[in-house]
């Protein structure tokens, strides 16, 4: 097939990217066939995954805004994909045109996406790191650059924290998050949870497909809300993303799933 000017060469159009996936099921424009082939074999079986990922879009993007709102004007986007439809820089300059982003993800195919997509935004950056080794990203020159962590700073783990495993420690790393930034910033985090639901056997073979590619670490609301210890929630708490200061009747996320924001104090 033909390059699109957007696609750097080191991107392999053959391949399925979950990032690619995710922007098509949001109706971004950085996909190809076998994004979109992929996408519609999981839709066919279990359609709520594309209500989900608009539910948990919609979440990110009220979230930033509120911040902005309030007048944070840093936002650090962990486990970002690629900036597709209602990313953070866009919802942010839209309330806060000063406002710095800078988006971290380990996958060298959103990373690259990402690049082209930002190249003429002075006030983003994106980084190339595994949001596991937390240190390395807290202390890349890339971040210093663009954000100071002693100002209030926006931490962003949305749809990213079921892709950690416990034995990666994912509450320590957000322990040494919380840690490192100033009183007065923000923690906001969504995370999948056990569906109460019992799947169809075709619903069950769609995620297994999915999850044998990007295992998913299911946890409780318990366990979500302990990613937040410590911090102030902010109203409406740990709720379903589609729920979080909606603007109206929004249908829920249909996947099973919790997002919330919290200050330090």
């Amino acid at each position: 097939m033909d390059r699109p000017a957007w696609a750097p060469p080191e991107v392999d159009l053959d391949r399925p990217s979950p990032a690619r996936i995710y922007d098509y099921m949001l109706g971004g424009l950085h996909n190809f066939a076998v994004d979109r082939q992929m996408a519609e074999q999981v839709i066919a079986v279990a359609p709520e995954v594309r209500l989900a990922a608009h539910a948990n879009r919609g979440f990110l993007r009220r979230a930033v805004e509120h911040l902005a709102g309030a007048g944070v004007r840093q936002f650090l986007d962990l486990g970002s994909g690629i900036p597709t439809v209602g990313n953070v820089h866009e919802a942010a300059h839209r309330v806060a045109p000063d406002a710095r982003v800078v988006y971290v993800d380990v996958d060298p195919v959103a990373v690259a996406h990402s690049r082209a997509i930002v190249a003429e935004e002075e006030q983003v950056t994106v980084i190339q790191a595994d949001i596991r080794d937390i240190d390395r990203v807290l202390d890349a020159p890339e971040l210093h650059a663009q954000l100071d962590l002693k100002e209030p700073v926006a931490v962003l783990l949305v749809g990213v924290l079921h892709f950690i495993p416990d034995s990666d420690a994912p509450a320590a790393m957000v322990a040494r998050l919380v840690d490192t930034i100033a009183p007065g910033s923000y923690l906001a985090i969504s995370q999948v949870t056990t569906p109460p639901q019992t799947l169809t056997p075709e619903q069950q073979a769609a995620a297994e497909r999915y999850t044998k590619a990007n295992p998913v670490a299911m946890r409780t609301r318990d366990e979500i809300a302990g990613f937040f210890a410590g911090l102030e929630m902010i109203d409406p708490g740990l709720v379903d993303p589609a729920r979080w200061r909606a603007e109206d009747d929004e249908v829920g996320g249909m996947v099973s799933s919790f997002a919330g924001v919290a200050r330090k104090p």
